[in-house]
């Protein structure tokens, strides 16, 4: 291959300039052209095609910092149908008419079902991206567990409980017959996820100095969807209740453990991510009526719900009979840490990391492994290290592909914390993930005397100059 292309498609995560940066590094080394589609896959359906070369005479281009957090190249959460016989048949022949002869995707789930539909006409490798953590496997065989169950749910109606919808049918998990191990997971952990858990880990310990001032219970929300991985790490805050999408959550006992915490210390801080759901099986803060471009239902209010259910059982009583606050609803607030989580600059791991899978994307396009995926694996006695997956190996056998939630085995439900599997799963992530210059530049960076004369400048700013089209 002479050239190929990339694009970044989703929901941004501070990793993927990092990702991009590690692509052109390793493809000027192989002397290949790398054009960078803007806008993910949204460029593709645009007839012209906006476009930037990455790397001209094969250097890359001076507005590609993998220290900067998002893309410049840009992103959206279209996706690509592989139903649109007509539509794919267009993208594929502007790839063409471009001379891109492979490419290179770097998102998550979403990202890898939108890229089937290409990997037939075209060499396309995935590059992972998600602060979320859930694109891989828990073991090999996972994805053979889905079901797909009889009939389809009425449409007016709420989905059920313990159950994925998608595309008019029902999927559900069958029992798990494999024993666990880490050294067993495909794609140990994804660029952008270190970086969520120390921006989540920050949040809670700043929180927690408001709510230990003035005697109040704070629920702090991470995002995170089905999967509790962030929620997980953000134990490093030292919150004093973690809740985690796949522990169905006993309310009566959270009520317990809440007064108990309160009465030692007058004050009580939980994080929970926003998948959490009832003994029911039942989203606490789903909006069932509403889901984004790839079918997913929004998640709005998880830390609300569980707000409005500590504020019932606990009373006003149970707060102003100790002269602590003046009603349960002033007691009890809630913190949402949202974009904050997905955007800034990456930390250490996350750079690293996230070049070493962009790179290791090319050499997979080189090799002829076309519709594969790019891993970063661990094992006890290697470390992390590099591989390449087929994508197929993530898909059920209806081809769907399910977001990984966290193994059960990582929380214990009934101290509401990481298990010691969970804090095994950590540590090689946590134990050097910032690095010292991601401290010298906050010491240094943040209160820079020119931040107050100068405006913000933006890389959309220099990257806009060099946008190309293709012509009619």
């Amino acid at each position: 291959m002479r050239r190929i292309g990339i694009l970044t498609a989703g929901g941004d995560t501070p990793a993927l300039n990092a990702t991009i940066h590690g692509a052109v590094t390793r493809a000027c080394q192989l002397r290949v052209e790398v054009v960078g589609i803007i806008k993910g896959f949204s460029g593709l359906f645009n007839p012209r095609v906006p476009h930037v070369f990455l790397n001209p005479l094969f250097i890359p281009i001076p507005e590609l910092d993998p220290t900067l957090g998002g893309t410049l190249l840009g992103a959206s959460r279209d996706y690509v149908d592989a139903g649109d016989t007509a539509g794919v048949d267009l993208i594929t022949g502007r790839l063409a008419r471009l001379g891109i002869e492979g490419l290179i995707c770097v998102g998550g789930d979403g990202t890898l079902n939108g890229m089937q539909a290409l990997c037939d006409r075209l060499p396309t490798v995935l590059a992972p991206k998600t602060i979320d953590n859930d694109l891989g496997l828990n073991y090999r065989n996972e994805s053979d567990e889905w079901v797909r169950q009889p009939g389809g749910p009425d449409p007016r109606a709420a989905p059920p409980p313990d159950a994925i919808v998608k595309g008019g049918h029902r999927y559900a998990r069958l029992p798990s017959r494999t024993r666990f191990d880490l050294d067993q997971m495909v794609n140990y952990v994804t660029p952008g996820y270190a970086t969520a858990v120390f921006v989540s880990a920050m949040g809670v310990q700043r929180v927690r100095t408001t709510a230990e001032s003035h005697r109040r219970i704070a629920i702090i929300e991470v995002m995170g969807r089905h999967s509790g991985y962030i929620a997980l790490g953000a134990a490093y805050g030292q919150p004093d209740l973690l809740l985690v999408p796949e522990s169905r959550l006993n309310v009566e006992t959270l009520v317990g453990r809440v007064r108990e915490i309160y009465d030692l210390q007058k004050h009580c801080v939980i994080v929970c991510g926003e998948g959490v759901v009832n003994e029911d099986g039942r989203e606490l803060g789903a909006e069932h009526a509403t889901t984004d471009p790839s079918g997913n239902v929004a998640l709005s209010g998880a830390a609300e719900a569980l707000r409005a259910e500590l504020i019932r059982a606990l009373g006003d009583a149970y707060f102003t009979s100790r002269r602590r606050n003046e009603s349960a609803r002033a007691a009890v607030f809630t913190r949402k840490l949202g974009h904050t989580q997905r955007g800034g600059r990456p930390v250490r791991f996350d750079r690293f990391h996230a070049a070493r899978l962009g790179g290791h994307a090319v050499d997979l396009l080189l090799e002829g492994r076309p519709n594969a995926v790019a891993v970063l694996q661990y094992g006890r006695d290697k470390g992390f290290h590099l591989g390449g997956v087929d994508a197929n190996e993530f898909r059920d056998r209806w081809g769907l592909i399910h977001p990984r939630q966290m193994h059960p085995s990582f929380y214990d439900p009934e101290l509401m914390r990481p298990s010691q599997t969970g804090v095994d799963y950590l540590h090689p992530v946590f134990a050097n993930a910032v690095g010292a210059d991601d401290v010298e530049v906050l010491r240094s960076g943040l209160f820079d005397p020119s931040h107050l004369r100068m405006p913000y400048h933006s890389v959309n700013t220099d990257v806009g100059r060099r946008i190309q089209y293709l012509r009619e």
